[in-house]
């Protein structure tokens, strides 16, 4: 797609449908931060102990949340396929499947998060506070199923371009949350105070009413009509089931290799003293808020993508990709210039602490350099998986984050002596190769000639 090629108005309608589909996206994903927030502002009030194990408890959680969202990535993508195809009458079908693997899965994530004591003993956690983490944990164990379905059906909506639902259910919950949370915890309309414990329920009951409350919208709503929905309930069928975890499984092992690249730096950094963890969790929260940005364009250009690739269209699969990679550079370079600029300002809106407001000043500088990379790789990874390409980039994620990545920062911190930067300046580099191999592989695939030919479930 040369620039002498590019026709404007088409690209002009791209832009603007990818950023109708992000911007929906880019406020549920703060709202989800935002429940970290609420949990974290509740349990401090109630003292270090309980803060300590809503901390530790929502640590092991967010694996939860990742393989959820990673295994369920494949949703959107089969259905804008299907809906680009013009066969969103199979749509029910497919989701009916989706909902057997949902299941599954909940219970899986169920078992593990209420089985994590030698997890707990492993990494450190301290006996007394051990006790409090397992009391979260096993309170919102309960949400695991209702995590599951409810990114199943957060997934078939955006897959059909409408997004605002997620963000309507997101900010819904997000206000549940905290009235739920202060009366279990702090023991309010006559119930015991619970602590950590009423944490985990108050978060594993908001889940299941965003579940239900999403189930009945679609029944409900008139754009979901015609998808086949009504049709009689099927059995797991092999083929569909298998084609979904193709796909999503490579996602969700390429999200945990990023997050547990993230928790590994912040392992490794915990050796150099509290003041370089404090401020490395000021920057790494700095880092977590910017990054949705990028994460809820990704998310629109799958949509995007898919729909073209189900349309077989490559040059409208070209427009959807290399627009959207455009855009989030637009976006990236506001983040860089915020890190780059205002780096002290950030980090003292945070504490008050000079020496962490240092260590932090440094680390939003580096975080500040990584924007594009962390941008690009995330975008490009969406675009791939809008072509249904998810076993490559899981190997590329694999090889970028834990082959360069984490031996570059590892040297440097220890060898080089260059403390918690050195794991950021290993960051950079892991996120700089993961970005710099997905782009160029969505650009071979998408600039090649003939028309597109990708594979669309036919068996559901």
């Amino acid at each position: 797609m040369s620039t002498a090629r590019i026709d404007r108005a088409r690209l002009a309608h791209e832009l603007s449908a990818t950023v109708r589909l992000a911007l929906p996206l880019i406020g549920a994903q703060l709202a989800a931060i935002g429940s970290n927030v609420v949990d974290a502002m509740l349990a401090g009030h109630l003292g270090a102990h309980t803060l300590g194990a809503v901390a530790v408890g929502g640590n092991v959680w967010s694996m939860a949340i990742v393989i959820s969202i990673g295994v369920m990535m494949a949703v959107p993508a089969s259905v804008s396929h299907l809906d680009g195809a013009q066969r969103r009458h199979e749509v029910g079908a497919l989701l009916q499947q989706v909902l057997w693997i949902a299941w599954v899965l909940g219970a899986v994530l169920w078992w593990a998060v209420r089985h994590t004591a030698p997890l707990l003993t492993a990494i450190g956690v301290t006996p007394d506070l051990r006790g409090s983490v397992q009391d979260f944990l096993h309170a919102i164990s309960w949400g695991a199923p209702a995590l599951t379905m409810y990114f199943a059906l957060r997934g078939l909506s955006e897959g059909l371009s409408l997004t605002r639902p997620s963000l309507y259910f997101s900010l819904g919950g997000l206000m549940l949350l905290a009235p739920l949370g202060y009366v279990l915890m702090y023991g309010k309309l006559g119930l015991p105070a619970m602590g950590a414990r009423g944490s985990g329920i108050a978060t594993a009951t908001v889940l299941w009413i965003e579940m239900l409350g999403f189930a009945l919208y679609i029944r409900r709503h008139p754009n979901y009509r015609g998808l086949g929905l009504e049709g009689a309930w099927q059995r797991p069928r092999l083929r569909p089931i298998g084609e979904v975890l193709h796909l999503g499984m490579p996602m969700a092992a390429s999200l945990v290799m990023e997050a547990g690249l993230f928790s590994a730096t912040g392992l490794v950094i915990s050796r150099l003293g509290d003041t370089v963890v404090a401020g490395h969790q000021v920057a790494l929260n700095v880092v977590s808020v910017a990054f949705m940005v990028p994460l809820g364009l990704a998310m629109a250009i799958t949509i995007r993508v898919g729909n073209a690739a189900g349309r077989r269209d490559r040059v409208a699969v070209r427009y959807a990709g290399f627009g959207g990679i455009g855009l989030t550079l637009i976006t990236q370079l506001v983040s860089c210039s915020l890190l780059l600029g205002l780096p002290g300002v950030i980090a003292g809106l945070y504490t008050r602490d000079a020496a962490v407001v240092a260590v932090a000043t440094q680390l939003l500088v580096l975080a500040g350099i990584f924007q594009f990379s962390d941008g690009i790789q995330a975008v490009s990874n969406g675009a791939l998986r809008g072509l249904k390409d998810t076993r490559v980039p899981m190997l590329i994620t694999a090889f970028a984050y834990w082959l360069v990545g984490m031996p570059v920062g590892w040297w440097l911190s220890f060898h080089a002596h260059l403390g918690a930067r050195g794991m950021w300046i290993g960051l950079i580099a892991g996120l700089s190769m993961a970005a710099v191999l997905l782009f160029a592989r969505f650009y071979r695939a998408a600039m090649a000639p003939g028309r597109l030919s990708t594979t669309v479930p036919t068996d559901t």
